[in-house]
């Protein structure tokens, strides 16, 4: 007869791994429904922004939800979240690492190593080995508790981190890949899309940020990055398209006050067109057996 094991009460591997790390990450991973990494190609596409804006999204709705900053080097959730300055603790208890949660937003659990920085001008000088053993322990050693969905917040590009992802988290449920419409932009795309399909991991689909700038003054759509084009990219590559976010001065406003455009102008394109897209992934997890 199967045991159950006794950290997370699910019959699994957990009792036969020998290393506690590993069984903690069995556990937890246990624990959590979906699992999904948010990925660009190239940096300055807007992806913190959106994996922000998708987890806190999903919390409104009332999922519990993790967002984990994955990005080493370049931590910015914390300051998307309003979590500037705060830092993590031990729970003595339960010797877990405590996630923060924004005081707006109590169904979100975040992780940083922005939390663990003695300032936000602190850089993180780490090789790969370094940056694999910090995300494990994030996934390990962070009482996530049971979650619905963990939002990962990934670097651009396909190195360190990226991997590490894929190799800690089985199954992935699948990535969410950011661009903007550029030419520039879609090069490194491609090569995101590339990489989910190397590692055998499904891609959710491809989001167009920036996709046309809202005039602040006229409220018309100006296109300046000639949307459309990660649309024909999905198509050819035979993936998702989850749809189009335009380029909104209240999106950086938002984001610099720490506050998610979701949760400050519900009402604003933007808001809307991330919620369409949040109402496309949860249909595409409630049809995961399709995949």
């Amino acid at each position: 007869m199967d045991e159950k094991c006794e950290s997370c009460n699910h019959k699994s591997t957990c009792s036969t791994v020998k290393d506690p790390m590993e069984q903690q990450l069995i556990c937890n991973l246990s624990n959590i429904k979906h699992k999904i990494a948010v990925l660009s190609g190239k940096g300055g596409v807007g992806k913190t922004t959106v994996a922000t804006n998708l987890a806190t999204s999903l919390a409104e709705k009332g999922y519990k939800v993790g967002l984990l900053d994955a990005d080493i080097h370049g931590p910015n959730v914390a300051k998307m979240i309003g979590g500037e300055g705060a830092k993590l603790h031990v729970n003595p208890e339960t010797e877990m690492i405590e996630p923060y949660t924004p005081d707006n937003i109590p169904n979100l659990k975040v992780v940083s190593i922005s939390f663990l920085l003695p300032d936000s001008d602190q850089p993180v000088v780490w090789r790969g080995p370094l940056k694999h053993q910090a995300i494990k322990q994030f996934l390990a050693e962070v009482n996530w508790e049971e979650l619905d969905y963990l939002i990962v917040d990934l670097p651009p590009g396909t190195g360190d981190e990226a991997l590490s992802i894929t190799n800690l988290i089985k199954p992935l449920d699948g990535f969410v890949i950011v661009s903007t419409p550029q030419e520039v932009a879609l090069l490194d795309t491609r090569k995101s899309i590339n990489f989910a399909k190397m590692v055998k991991a499904p891609v959710f689909g491809l989001i167009e940020n920036m996709s046309g700038l809202i005039c602040p003054h006229c409220g018309k759509l100006i296109d300046i990055f000639k949307s459309g084009k990660a649309e024909e990219t999905a198509k050819e590559l035979g993936v998702g398209f989850l749809g189009k976010i335009p380029l909104e001065p209240k999106v950086a406003e938002a984001g610099d006050a720490g506050k998610p455009i979701v949760t400050t102008e519900p009402e604003s394109l933007s808001a809307k067109a991330i919620k369409e897209i949040v109402e496309k992934i949860i249909s595409k997890v409630e049809k995961s057996k399709e995949w």
